[in-house]
């Protein structure tokens, strides 16, 4: 496409132009879903949108139908292109690590390279990134291999090889992969749905603008169909691959026993398929921030709604000056009474936000 003009490159307007169908974030109508208080009175609170789904069935909805990206939560249909093709033929470390946002450790790069011979390295295209969490003074230069989502660029290539599909390209949206992608989120979504925008993710791949309600209506789906192939019961085998140390999905994995995976999503996705015997259709839980990646503040409303489900999820580590508080919206009405007994901080945790002494006692002259 020529260019006549470099101003047709950029935005024209510094409050953006409105398209058609597609509305931004102004345009929504955010639902607090927890506040940080101190000593009784808000500072801080974090907006959102929740989806609960059973089957294909909305059973509930706070904070809007956002329209957003799927990012890495969609890791999971993504290799369900590939599911039959490698079922045979890898480790449950390498099956794990194909649907990783991972940290980057070596126990992680280990396992994605394994995934193809060292001579087909060169043929990864994720970003060169550092390690998600470090800890100390890093001296390490970017690479490939410690960006999160190198497993599932490492998978992505073997299937395509055992496919016989070219490699290269394999990131575009033109590419077979891209278009067998589509295929399965339209055998959750219908064989008509399509999505508004594909845009570029930041690992390189495609990456699908989809409804907060059509991410919980997948993620019902892949409980629904959790024994239907090895994604399910690779990332509950091997959780600490699926993120890492201290990260929400990966102790959300690890605490429920096999009857709840989780998946994280860049700029503030959290993706809940659940095995409960109350939803034999499965139940898609989506949770999104509004402002982007906030892992406590995401992790204080997943545990008030795993707490209802049944489920025990510590909390995150406690806040230096504030208590957290849960919105009763994030859950359906009739587990709200659950969920009011489902404490946000630890009994050992200080009060350090207040005096004890009564406002009204100050002397004024």
């Amino acid at each position: 496409m020529a260019v006549n003009d470099v101003s047709d490159l950029y935005p024209h307007s510094p409050f953006g132009e409105q398209i058609e169908n597609i509305p931004t974030g102004r345009d929504v109508e955010w639902e607090p879903l927890v506040d940080y208080r101190r000593n009784g009175v808000s500072e801080n609170t974090i907006h959102g949108a929740v989806a609960w789904y059973s089957g294909d069935t909305c059973i509930h909805s706070f904070g809007g139908n956002v329209l957003c990206y799927g990012r890495s939560m969609m890791k999971l249909l993504y290799l369900k292109v590939f599911a039959d093709d490698l079922k045979d033929v890898t480790t449950w470390h390498q099956k794990a690590i194909s649907v990783a946002s991972h940290n980057g450790t070596a126990q992680h790069v280990d396992a994605a390279q394994s995934l193809l011979s060292e001579g087909e390295w060169g043929l990864m295209q994720t970003p060169l990134d550092i390690p998600l969490v470090q800890f100390g003074r890093q001296v390490r230069r970017p690479r490939r291999w410690y960006n999160n989502s190198s497993g599932h660029h490492a998978a992505i290539l073997k299937g395509c090889r055992i496919r016989g599909w070219n490699r290269s390209g394999y990131t575009l949206p033109s590419h077979p992969v891209f278009k067998a992608y589509l295929n399965v989120v339209r055998s959750y979504l219908g064989s008509e749905w399509k999505p508004l925008r594909v845009a570029r993710d930041g690992d390189g791949l495609p990456t699908l603008s989809m409804t907060v309600n059509e991410l919980g209506r997948c993620y019902a789906g892949i409980a629904r169909q959790r024994d239907d192939d090895w994604i399910w019961e690779s990332m509950v085998r091997e959780p600490d691959l699926v993120g890492g140390y201290n990260r929400l999905d990966t102790t959300i994995i690890k605490s429920c026993a096999g009857k709840v995976i989780a998946k994280e999503g860049a700029d503030g996705l959290l993706g809940l398929a659940v095995d409960h015997p109350d939803f034999p259709d499965g139940l898609g839980i989506v949770i999104k921030i509004a402002h982007g990646w906030n892992p406590q503040a995401t992790w204080y409303i997943a545990r008030g709604i795993l707490g209802v489900l049944g489920h025990e999820l510590r909390n995150p580590y406690p806040l230096q000056r504030q208590k957290a508080f849960l919105v009763p919206g994030i859950v359906p009405p009739n587990l709200v009474p659950k969920l009011e007994k489902i404490p946000t901080w630890d009994e050992w945790d200080p009060d350090r936000d207040r005096w004890y002494f009564d406002p009204k006692d100050i002397d004024i002259d």
